[in-house]
Protein backbone atom coordinates (compact mmCIF):
# COMPACT_ATOMS: atom_id res chain seq x y z
CA UNK A 1 0.00 0.00 0.00
CA UNK A 2 1.15 3.55 -0.74
CA UNK A 3 2.74 5.26 2.26
CA UNK A 4 2.97 2.06 4.31
CA UNK A 5 6.20 0.20 5.17
CA UNK A 6 6.54 -3.24 6.71
CA UNK A 7 3.70 -4.98 8.53
CA UNK A 8 0.75 -2.80 9.57
CA UNK A 9 -2.51 -3.97 11.06
CA UNK A 10 -5.49 -2.88 8.93
CA UNK A 11 -6.80 -0.46 11.56
CA UNK A 12 -3.41 1.30 11.78
CA UNK A 13 -3.01 2.35 8.15
CA UNK A 14 -5.04 5.57 8.53
CA UNK A 15 -4.52 7.95 11.45
CA UNK A 16 -7.60 8.58 13.55
CA UNK A 17 -6.23 11.67 15.33
CA UNK A 18 -5.42 14.43 12.86
CA UNK A 19 -3.81 17.87 13.08
CA UNK A 20 -6.89 19.14 14.96
CA UNK A 21 -5.92 16.95 17.90
CA UNK A 22 -2.47 18.55 17.70
CA UNK A 23 -4.05 21.99 18.06
CA UNK A 24 -6.18 20.97 21.01
CA UNK A 25 -3.34 20.44 23.55
CA UNK A 26 -1.42 23.33 22.01
CA UNK A 27 -4.24 25.83 22.57
CA UNK A 28 -5.06 24.55 26.07
CA UNK A 29 -1.36 24.85 26.86
CA UNK A 30 -1.40 28.52 25.91
CA UNK A 31 -4.37 28.98 28.24
CA UNK A 32 -2.66 27.32 31.19
CA UNK A 33 0.63 29.14 30.64
CA UNK A 34 -1.02 32.56 30.33
CA UNK A 35 -2.94 32.01 33.57
CA UNK A 36 0.21 30.89 35.40
CA UNK A 37 1.88 34.13 34.32
CA UNK A 38 -1.10 36.12 35.65
CA UNK A 39 -0.86 34.27 38.96
CA UNK A 40 2.71 35.50 39.45
CA UNK A 41 1.36 39.00 40.13
CA UNK A 42 -1.82 38.11 42.02
CA UNK A 43 -0.71 35.16 44.18
CA UNK A 44 3.09 35.34 44.30
CA UNK A 45 3.25 39.17 44.36
CA UNK A 46 5.79 39.53 41.55
CA UNK A 47 5.11 43.23 40.98
CA UNK A 48 7.41 43.45 37.96
CA UNK A 49 4.98 41.47 35.76
CA UNK A 50 1.99 43.61 36.74
CA UNK A 51 1.65 45.27 33.27
CA UNK A 52 0.92 41.84 31.75
CA UNK A 53 -1.56 40.68 34.42
CA UNK A 54 -4.83 41.67 32.79
CA UNK A 55 -3.55 40.95 29.29
CA UNK A 56 -2.64 37.42 30.42
CA UNK A 57 -6.15 36.86 31.79
CA UNK A 58 -7.81 38.06 28.58
CA UNK A 59 -5.39 35.99 26.50
CA UNK A 60 -6.26 32.90 28.51
CA UNK A 61 -9.99 33.56 28.03
CA UNK A 62 -9.66 34.14 24.27
CA UNK A 63 -7.77 30.89 23.72
CA UNK A 64 -9.97 28.95 26.14
CA UNK A 65 -13.08 29.87 24.15
CA UNK A 66 -11.48 28.36 21.03
CA UNK A 67 -9.94 25.31 22.76
CA UNK A 68 -12.92 22.91 22.29
CA UNK A 69 -13.47 23.80 18.61
CA UNK A 70 -10.79 21.39 17.27
CA UNK A 71 -12.49 18.56 19.16
CA UNK A 72 -15.90 19.62 17.87
CA UNK A 73 -14.70 19.64 14.26
CA UNK A 74 -13.05 16.26 14.75
CA UNK A 75 -16.23 14.61 15.99
CA UNK A 76 -18.47 12.86 13.49
CA UNK A 77 -21.54 14.07 15.41
CA UNK A 78 -20.48 17.23 17.28
CA UNK A 79 -24.03 17.78 18.52
CA UNK A 80 -23.62 14.71 20.72
CA UNK A 81 -20.85 16.35 22.73
CA UNK A 82 -23.47 17.74 25.13
CA UNK A 83 -24.22 14.18 26.21
CA UNK A 84 -21.11 14.12 28.41
CA UNK A 85 -22.74 16.79 30.60
CA UNK A 86 -26.20 15.22 30.58
CA UNK A 87 -25.06 11.63 31.11
CA UNK A 88 -21.61 11.87 32.76
CA UNK A 89 -19.35 8.85 32.46
CA UNK A 90 -16.86 8.97 35.33
CA UNK A 91 -14.68 6.17 33.96
CA UNK A 92 -14.03 8.03 30.69
CA UNK A 93 -11.08 10.44 30.83
CA UNK A 94 -12.23 12.29 27.71
CA UNK A 95 -15.79 12.69 28.99
CA UNK A 96 -14.72 13.97 32.41
CA UNK A 97 -12.44 16.50 30.76
CA UNK A 98 -15.58 18.39 29.72
CA UNK A 99 -16.24 19.09 33.40
CA UNK A 100 -12.63 20.17 33.92
CA UNK A 101 -12.98 22.61 31.02
CA UNK A 102 -16.31 23.98 32.28
CA UNK A 103 -14.94 24.39 35.82
CA UNK A 104 -11.91 26.30 34.64
CA UNK A 105 -13.89 28.53 32.26
CA UNK A 106 -16.88 29.45 34.41
CA UNK A 107 -15.73 28.98 38.00
CA UNK A 108 -12.17 30.27 37.73
CA UNK A 109 -11.24 32.40 34.73
CA UNK A 110 -14.48 34.29 34.13
CA UNK A 111 -14.99 34.91 37.85
CA UNK A 112 -11.46 36.26 38.30
CA UNK A 113 -11.77 38.57 35.30
CA UNK A 114 -15.12 39.86 36.57
CA UNK A 115 -13.78 40.52 40.06
CA UNK A 116 -10.71 42.31 38.73
CA UNK A 117 -12.67 44.44 36.26
CA UNK A 118 -15.78 45.09 38.37
CA UNK A 119 -14.89 48.69 39.27
CA UNK A 120 -14.09 49.46 35.63
CA UNK A 121 -17.32 47.81 34.46
CA UNK A 122 -19.41 49.88 36.87
CA UNK A 123 -17.78 53.14 35.74
CA UNK A 124 -18.15 52.21 32.08
CA UNK A 125 -21.82 51.34 32.65
CA UNK A 126 -22.32 54.86 34.00
CA UNK A 127 -20.26 56.72 31.38
CA UNK A 128 -21.01 54.96 28.07
CA UNK A 129 -24.12 55.07 25.89
CA UNK A 130 -25.93 52.85 23.42
CA UNK A 131 -25.23 49.13 23.15
CA UNK A 132 -22.05 49.42 25.20
CA UNK A 133 -24.01 50.83 28.13
CA UNK A 134 -26.44 47.91 27.92
CA UNK A 135 -23.54 45.43 27.71
CA UNK A 136 -21.71 46.88 30.71
CA UNK A 137 -24.91 47.02 32.75
CA UNK A 138 -25.43 43.32 32.09
CA UNK A 139 -21.82 42.66 33.09
CA UNK A 140 -22.28 44.41 36.45
CA UNK A 141 -24.76 41.67 37.43
CA UNK A 142 -26.65 44.34 39.34
CA UNK A 143 -23.71 45.20 41.63
CA UNK A 144 -22.78 48.91 41.52
CA UNK A 145 -21.05 49.15 44.89
CA UNK A 146 -17.44 50.25 44.33
CA UNK A 147 -16.73 51.58 47.79
CA UNK A 148 -13.25 51.00 49.23
CA UNK A 149 -14.58 48.16 51.40
CA UNK A 150 -16.29 46.47 48.42
CA UNK A 151 -13.13 46.73 46.33
CA UNK A 152 -11.05 45.23 49.13
CA UNK A 153 -13.48 42.29 49.24
CA UNK A 154 -13.17 41.95 45.46
CA UNK A 155 -9.40 41.92 45.74
CA UNK A 156 -9.39 39.25 48.45
CA UNK A 157 -11.94 37.13 46.58
CA UNK A 158 -9.91 37.50 43.39
CA UNK A 159 -6.78 36.36 45.20
CA UNK A 160 -8.62 33.28 46.48
CA UNK A 161 -9.99 32.47 43.00
CA UNK A 162 -6.49 32.81 41.51
CA UNK A 163 -5.15 30.54 44.23
CA UNK A 164 -7.70 27.92 43.18
CA UNK A 165 -6.96 28.65 39.54
CA UNK A 166 -3.27 27.70 39.73
CA UNK A 167 -3.91 23.97 40.41
CA UNK A 168 -6.90 24.19 38.08
CA UNK A 169 -4.60 25.38 35.27
CA UNK A 170 -2.28 22.47 36.01
CA UNK A 171 -5.26 20.13 35.97
CA UNK A 172 -6.56 21.59 32.69
CA UNK A 173 -3.43 20.83 30.73
CA UNK A 174 -2.01 18.04 32.87
CA UNK A 175 -5.24 16.19 32.14
CA UNK A 176 -4.37 16.26 28.43
CA UNK A 177 -0.97 14.74 29.17
CA UNK A 178 -2.67 12.22 31.43
CA UNK A 179 -4.93 11.09 28.58
CA UNK A 180 -1.90 10.34 26.41
CA UNK A 181 0.28 8.95 29.19
CA UNK A 182 -2.40 6.53 30.36
CA UNK A 183 -2.62 4.74 26.98
CA UNK A 184 -0.38 1.81 27.87
CA UNK A 185 -0.78 0.17 24.45
CA UNK A 186 1.30 2.93 22.86
CA UNK A 187 4.92 3.03 24.10
CA UNK A 188 5.45 6.50 22.57
CA UNK A 189 2.84 7.95 24.94
CA UNK A 190 2.94 5.60 27.91
CA UNK A 191 5.19 7.53 30.27
CA UNK A 192 4.49 8.84 33.79
CA UNK A 193 6.37 12.01 32.84
CA UNK A 194 3.95 12.84 30.02
CA UNK A 195 1.53 14.98 32.14
CA UNK A 196 4.44 16.81 33.80
CA UNK A 197 6.16 17.53 30.47
CA UNK A 198 2.85 18.81 29.06
CA UNK A 199 2.39 21.16 32.02
CA UNK A 200 5.85 22.73 31.84
CA UNK A 201 5.80 23.03 28.06
CA UNK A 202 2.39 24.70 28.38
CA UNK A 203 3.83 27.22 30.82
CA UNK A 204 6.63 28.02 28.38
CA UNK A 205 4.24 28.53 25.44
CA UNK A 206 1.73 30.60 27.42
CA UNK A 207 4.39 32.89 28.88
CA UNK A 208 6.01 33.31 25.46
CA UNK A 209 2.65 34.16 23.86
CA UNK A 210 1.74 36.79 26.47
CA UNK A 211 5.23 38.32 26.27
CA UNK A 212 4.97 38.67 22.49
CA UNK A 213 1.41 39.99 22.66
CA UNK A 214 2.43 42.58 25.25
CA UNK A 215 5.35 43.80 23.15
CA UNK A 216 3.25 43.95 19.97
CA UNK A 217 0.35 45.73 21.69
CA UNK A 218 2.66 48.35 23.18
CA UNK A 219 4.17 48.92 19.75
CA UNK A 220 0.73 49.31 18.16
CA UNK A 221 -0.37 51.72 20.89
CA UNK A 222 2.88 53.69 20.47
CA UNK A 223 3.59 53.26 24.17
CA UNK A 224 6.99 52.45 25.72
CA UNK A 225 7.59 48.83 26.65
CA UNK A 226 8.19 48.26 30.34
CA UNK A 227 11.57 46.52 30.05
CA UNK A 228 11.61 45.61 33.75
CA UNK A 229 8.40 43.68 33.13
CA UNK A 230 9.59 42.00 29.92
CA UNK A 231 12.97 41.11 31.46
CA UNK A 232 11.21 39.47 34.40
CA UNK A 233 8.77 37.55 32.19
CA UNK A 234 11.65 36.35 29.99
CA UNK A 235 13.60 35.27 33.07
CA UNK A 236 10.72 33.12 34.32
CA UNK A 237 10.29 31.71 30.84
CA UNK A 238 14.00 30.82 30.79
CA UNK A 239 13.84 29.01 34.14
CA UNK A 240 10.73 27.02 33.20
CA UNK A 241 12.19 26.24 29.77
CA UNK A 242 15.24 24.64 31.39
CA UNK A 243 13.02 22.48 33.62
CA UNK A 244 10.89 21.47 30.65
CA UNK A 245 13.91 20.51 28.54
CA UNK A 246 15.45 18.62 31.46
CA UNK A 247 12.27 16.58 31.92
CA UNK A 248 12.13 15.73 28.23
CA UNK A 249 15.78 14.64 28.26
CA UNK A 250 15.13 12.60 31.43
CA UNK A 251 12.28 10.82 29.66
CA UNK A 252 14.55 10.18 26.65
CA UNK A 253 17.37 8.80 28.83
CA UNK A 254 14.90 6.54 30.61
CA UNK A 255 13.70 5.13 27.28
CA UNK A 256 17.29 4.59 26.09
CA UNK A 257 18.29 2.87 29.33
CA UNK A 258 15.16 0.72 29.45
CA UNK A 259 15.48 -0.23 25.74
CA UNK A 260 12.40 -2.48 25.69
CA UNK A 261 11.02 -4.25 22.61
CA UNK A 262 9.64 -0.98 21.23
CA UNK A 263 12.90 0.97 21.43
CA UNK A 264 14.24 -0.03 18.02
CA UNK A 265 11.00 1.03 16.35
CA UNK A 266 10.90 4.37 18.19
CA UNK A 267 14.57 4.99 17.43
CA UNK A 268 13.89 4.37 13.74
CA UNK A 269 11.01 6.87 13.86
CA UNK A 270 13.18 9.59 15.40
CA UNK A 271 15.89 9.16 12.77
CA UNK A 272 13.53 9.01 9.78
CA UNK A 273 9.91 10.16 9.79
CA UNK A 274 10.19 12.49 12.79
CA UNK A 275 13.74 13.69 12.30
CA UNK A 276 12.83 17.15 11.04
CA UNK A 277 9.88 17.77 13.37
CA UNK A 278 11.55 16.42 16.52
CA UNK A 279 15.32 16.80 16.16
CA UNK A 280 15.42 19.94 14.00
CA UNK A 281 12.23 21.83 14.90
CA UNK A 282 11.50 20.75 18.47
CA UNK A 283 14.97 20.28 19.95
CA UNK A 284 17.35 22.51 17.99
CA UNK A 285 15.21 25.38 16.67
CA UNK A 286 12.40 25.34 19.24
CA UNK A 287 14.34 24.54 22.43
CA UNK A 288 18.12 24.89 22.35
CA UNK A 289 18.27 28.15 20.39
CA UNK A 290 15.65 29.95 22.58
CA UNK A 291 17.34 28.70 25.76
CA UNK A 292 20.74 29.92 24.57
CA UNK A 293 19.31 33.28 23.52
CA UNK A 294 17.57 33.75 26.88
CA UNK A 295 20.71 32.63 28.70
CA UNK A 296 22.67 35.26 26.78
CA UNK A 297 20.44 38.01 28.19
CA UNK A 298 21.10 36.71 31.72
CA UNK A 299 24.90 36.62 31.55
CA UNK A 300 25.70 39.49 29.18
CA UNK A 301 24.62 43.10 29.65
CA UNK A 302 22.87 43.92 26.39
CA UNK A 303 21.19 47.07 25.18
CA UNK A 304 17.43 47.46 25.42
CA UNK A 305 16.87 47.11 21.69
CA UNK A 306 19.04 43.96 21.57
CA UNK A 307 17.06 42.37 24.41
CA UNK A 308 13.78 43.19 22.69
CA UNK A 309 14.90 41.48 19.50
CA UNK A 310 16.16 38.45 21.39
CA UNK A 311 12.89 38.13 23.31
CA UNK A 312 10.85 38.29 20.08
CA UNK A 313 13.01 35.64 18.40
CA UNK A 314 13.17 33.38 21.48
CA UNK A 315 9.42 33.66 22.12
CA UNK A 316 8.51 32.93 18.50
CA UNK A 317 10.87 29.94 18.29
CA UNK A 318 9.55 28.60 21.59
CA UNK A 319 5.98 28.66 20.25
CA UNK A 320 7.13 26.79 17.14
CA UNK A 321 9.02 24.26 19.24
CA UNK A 322 6.06 23.54 21.54
CA UNK A 323 3.77 23.12 18.51
CA UNK A 324 6.31 20.68 17.04
CA UNK A 325 6.33 18.81 20.35
CA UNK A 326 2.53 18.45 20.23
CA UNK A 327 2.80 17.26 16.61
CA UNK A 328 5.42 14.65 17.51
CA UNK A 329 3.33 13.34 20.39
CA UNK A 330 -0.03 13.17 18.62
CA UNK A 331 0.97 12.34 15.04
CA UNK A 332 4.25 10.57 15.82
CA UNK A 333 2.54 8.22 18.25
CA UNK A 334 0.32 6.92 15.45
CA UNK A 335 2.92 6.40 12.70
CA UNK A 336 4.23 3.02 13.87
CA UNK A 337 2.43 -0.28 14.24
CA UNK A 338 1.82 -2.08 17.48
CA UNK A 339 3.66 -4.94 15.84
CA UNK A 340 6.80 -2.70 15.79
CA UNK A 341 7.38 -4.02 12.26
CA UNK A 342 5.61 -1.40 10.15
CA UNK A 343 5.18 2.32 9.64
CA UNK A 344 2.60 4.53 8.00
CA UNK A 345 2.52 8.18 6.90
CA UNK A 346 0.25 11.13 7.56
CA UNK A 347 -0.69 13.41 4.70
CA UNK A 348 -2.51 16.55 5.81
CA UNK A 349 -5.24 17.73 3.47
CA UNK A 350 -5.57 21.38 2.50
CA UNK A 351 -9.22 22.45 2.58
CA UNK A 352 -11.06 19.63 4.35
CA UNK A 353 -12.69 19.84 7.77
CA UNK A 354 -9.50 18.56 9.38
CA UNK A 355 -7.09 20.16 6.91
CA UNK A 356 -4.41 22.82 6.94
CA UNK A 357 -6.62 25.85 6.24
CA UNK A 358 -9.03 25.02 9.05
CA UNK A 359 -6.09 24.48 11.41
CA UNK A 360 -4.60 27.86 10.52
CA UNK A 361 -7.99 29.52 11.00
CA UNK A 362 -8.42 27.94 14.45
CA UNK A 363 -4.91 29.01 15.45
CA UNK A 364 -5.59 32.64 14.42
CA UNK A 365 -9.19 32.79 15.70
CA UNK A 366 -8.25 33.60 19.34
CA UNK A 367 -6.48 36.79 18.20
CA UNK A 368 -9.61 38.65 16.91
CA UNK A 369 -11.45 37.41 20.00
CA UNK A 370 -8.66 38.88 22.12
CA UNK A 371 -8.88 42.19 20.23
CA UNK A 372 -12.64 42.31 20.96
CA UNK A 373 -12.06 41.53 24.65
CA UNK A 374 -9.43 44.28 24.85
CA UNK A 375 -11.88 46.75 23.27
CA UNK A 376 -14.54 45.85 25.82
CA UNK A 377 -12.24 45.41 28.82
CA UNK A 378 -9.07 47.49 28.30
CA UNK A 379 -6.18 45.95 30.26
CA UNK A 380 -3.96 49.02 30.29
CA UNK A 381 -5.16 51.20 33.19
CA UNK A 382 -5.50 48.84 36.12
CA UNK A 383 -3.70 51.08 38.57
CA UNK A 384 -6.50 53.64 38.64
CA UNK A 385 -8.99 51.24 40.24
CA UNK A 386 -6.98 49.27 42.75
CA UNK A 387 -8.33 49.31 46.30
CA UNK A 388 -5.27 51.10 47.66
CA UNK A 389 -5.71 53.95 45.17
CA UNK A 390 -9.40 54.29 45.97
CA UNK A 391 -8.71 54.38 49.72
CA UNK A 392 -6.03 57.02 49.25
CA UNK A 393 -8.36 59.20 47.20
CA UNK A 394 -11.11 58.80 49.79
CA UNK A 395 -8.74 59.94 52.55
Amino acid sequence: MHGVEGFMYPNEVSLYWSVLIVLYPYITGLVAGAFILASLERVFRVEAVKPTYRLALLTALAFLLVAPLPLQLHLGHPERSLEMYMTPHRSSAMAMFGFVYLWYLMAVLVVEIWLDYRADIVKLAQSTTGWKRLLYRMMTLGSYNISPRALRIDDRAGWFVTLIGVPSAFLLHGYVGFIFGSIKANPWWSSPLMPVVFIFSAMVSGIAAVMLLYMVSMRLRRQPIDMRCVDTVARYMFYIFIIDFSLEMLDLLHRIYEADESFRSLDFMVHTKLYFSQIVLQIYIGTLIPILLLALTQVVKLSEIARKRIYVVAGSLALIGILAMRWNVVIGGQLFSKSFLGYTTYKMALATREGLLVSIALTILPLPILVFLIKILPPWARESHTPATVVASAD
